[in-house]
């Protein structure tokens, strides 16, 4: 591999005074509004058209110690919501104006409980998501999402516009279309670019304005076509499972001779893959409602077969070699999904290592010696 592209010199530098990174302090100084999202079913467009800046509340990419977390949070809650408190007691988020979530499981709806009983922000709300895509369903959120609108304005004393949400619409629109050339770039026998890097590139965007955001994309993607960097390994590797924006976990991968070329991740894939309908004569509400709803599937999402199916044809695309699940323990929905798609990714001849990790788990110990022993199976399946 060649050279580190002078973009990513950028993302390192915002990701390194995360959480309360240089572009939100910059925000901030001008006196306006942050709310943390918790989960990718929340509409951030809602929140950008009532000039806020929505961003991604994490744990660290790292592991921590939950010592506080844990008095707050029985030990079976995810240790990724965990990790997010403990940040939070830390007073390492006490810059935000508000907090935003979604009924999408146990653990976030803890998240949200501990989170207004203790008054972490004045603004707090959380979101019903439905867990199937009926019109029935469509109908519910769509009235959420207006109730949510309809809060943020009241609470903050601003008037969200539908000219407002069609050009927020517009600048996340863009950004899906950015990652979309991105992650197109990894689909070649040599990307320019590592999963690793991708996943670092992913974490600066949730911790700045949209716009400064497609900036940056525009240059990476600009730099990665153009220039003759090229990321080699052994095997074509998709990463799946719970919520991961841990670097150096893929990075570890990636030293054994894998090649992550693609995931599917709620930190990924899920997060950026369809675009909302621009469509002049849809009420923007609804079309936000629409995509959000329909995106790529959560695991928590009912009837499974839209989202195994979405993942076989992102194995098919992108030429996926082997499967790396990496499962957070307690992370309900994804450990009882899990068994279901590992078989149909087998019966496709495509093998999974399963991982049982804590969030933000480095790629060391056993990790590392079960993902050689993997790699060292699908060069066995090469020989044969």
């Amino acid at each position: 591999m060649t050279d580190t592209l002078e973009t990513l010199q950028e993302v390192r530098e915002i990701n390194s005074s995360f959480p309360y990174t240089a572009p939100i302090r910059a925000w901030k100084e001008q006196g306006k509004k942050v709310i943390a999202f918790q989960c990718t079913y929340v509409p951030e467009e809602i929140i950008y058209a009532a000039g806020i800046m929505p961003i991604r509340l994490t744990g660290d990419s790292r592991e921590l110690d939950l010592e506080e977390a844990n008095a707050y949070m029985y030990i079976n809650t995810c240790s990724h919501v965990r990790s997010c408190l403990e940040l939070v007691l830390r007073k390492q988020y006490d810059f935000l104006d508000g907090f935003v979530s979604g009924t999408t499981c146990d653990s976030s709806r803890r998240l949200t409980d501990v989170w207004k009983y203790y008054n972490f922000t004045s603004f707090v709300h959380i979101l019903t998501v439905p867990r199937k895509m009926t019109e029935r369903a469509h109908e519910l959120y769509r009235r959420e999402v207006q109730d949510f609108k309809r809060r943020l304005e009241e609470f903050f004393d601003v008037e969200i516009t539908p000219q407002a949400l069609r050009q927020a619409i517009k600048v996340y629109n863009r950004s899906r279309e950015l990652l979309h050339q991105l992650y197109q770039l990894r689909k070649s026998d040599a990307p320019p670019i590592s999963g690793a890097e991708v996943q670092e590139v992913l974490n600066a965007g949730w911790s700045m304005p949209k716009e400064q955001f497609n900036q940056l994309l525009e240059r990476l993607v600009e730099e990665a076509s153009s220039g003759q960097r090229a990321v080699r390994g052994n095997f074509r590797l998709m990463l799946n499972g719970s919520p991961l924006n841990n670097p150096e976990f893929t990075k570890a991968i990636e030293e054994l001779g894998g090649l992550v070329v693609v995931d599917e991740l709620c930190t990924g894939v899920r997060y950026w893959w369809e675009l909302v309908d621009t469509d002049s004569e849809i009420d923007p509400v609804a079309a936000l409602s629409r995509r959000y709803l329909n995106n790529f599937p959560c695991p928590r999402m009912f009837p499974p077969e839209e989202r195994f199916n979405r993942v076989l044809q992102l194995v098919k695309d992108y030429r996926v070699e082997g499967v790396i699940s990496e499962i957070v323990r307690y992370c309900v929905h994804c450990a009882h999904d899990q068994p279901l798609l590992r078989r149909r990714l087998e019966k496709q001849g495509v093998p999974v290592l399963e991982l049982g990790v804590e969030y933000g788990m480095p790629g060391t110990g056993q990790i590392r010696t079960r993902v050689q022993a993997f790699l060292e199976l699908l060069e066995g399946r090469v020989r044969k």
